[in-house]
C-alpha cells in the first residue's frame, strides 16, 4: 500500500471540489473530463482559462477537472514523482532527505509532494521544503518569525502556506539539532 500523501483533511477538501462540482453544475466528473478533452489549449494555465472563460469554472475546480482529464505524470497522484523530479541534484537531495527524515519521525505526518516544493501536515501544513535556485534549500515552518535568528520572513513569491517562515539551509549540516527542533516546535502548533 502507498504511504498517503495527502492529509485527512486535504481528502476532504478533494472530495468536497468534485461534490460541489456536480451539485453546482449539474454535471459529474466525467462529464467534465469530457469537456475538458475539447479543450484546444495543451498548457496548464491556458486550460484553466478556457475553463473560466468558456464555461465559468475557476480554478479549483478546473484544475480537478484538468487533472482527471490529462496524465501528466506530475500531479499529486504520483508523490514519488514529484519528489524525484524536485529533488533531482544530489546536494539538495541531502538536504531534503534531512528534513524528511525530521519531519518523517514525528507522529501522524504526511508528506505531500507538490511541483515546487514539499509540504508536511499534521492536521494542516506545519512545514515545507523547496530546493532554492542558487543553491541548497529554502525550508518554511509555521513558527514565529523570532523562534530563531535563522528565519526570515516568508516571500510574497513562496507558494507555500502564508503561516510559513523561512529558513534558509546552504548544506545537509545545515539540518542540525536547532533545525530539528524548529521542525518539532512547527509540528507541535498544527
Amino acid at each position: 500500500m502507498a504511504e498517503p500523501h495527502l492529509s485527512e483533511r486535504q481528502e476532504k477538501w478533494f472530495a468536497s471540489v468534485v461534490a460541489g462540482l456536480e451539485r453546482d453544475t449539474g454535471k459529474s466528473l466525467d462529464e467534465w473530463v469530457a469537456i475538458a478533452r475539447t479543450c484546444p489549449e495543451t498548457k496548464h494555465r491556458a486550460r484553466l482559462a478556457w475553463f473560466k472563460a468558456e464555461h465559468g469554472l475557476l480554478q479549483n475546480r478546473a484544475s480537478q477537472v484538468i487533472s482527471a482529464a490529462f496524465d501528466t505524470g506530475m500531479g499529486w497522484d504520483r508523490p514519488h514523482t514529484l519528489v524525484e523530479t524536485l529533488w533531482a541534484d544530489p546536494d539538495r537531495r541531502a538536504i531534503f532527505e534531512a528534513i524528511r527524515s525530521a519531519a518523517m519521525a514525528l507522529p501522524d505526518v504526511v508528506m505531500g509532494p507538490r511541483k515546487s516544493y514539499t509540504a508536511f501536515s499534521r492536521r494542516i501544513q506545519f512545514a515545507a521544503a523547496r530546493p532554492d535556485k542558487k543553491g541548497g534549500a529554502v525550508l518554511g515552518l509555521a513558527v514565529p518569525l523570532d523562534a530563531s535568528a535563522r528565519l526570515i520572513p516568508r516571500k510574497s513569491s513562496e507558494s507555500w502556506a502564508e503561516k510559513l517562515v523561512s529558513l534558509p539551509l546552504a548544506g545537509v549540516g545545515d539540518v542540525d539539532e536547532a533545525v530539528r527542533a524548529l521542525i518539532e516546535a512547527a509540528w507541535a502548533r498544527c
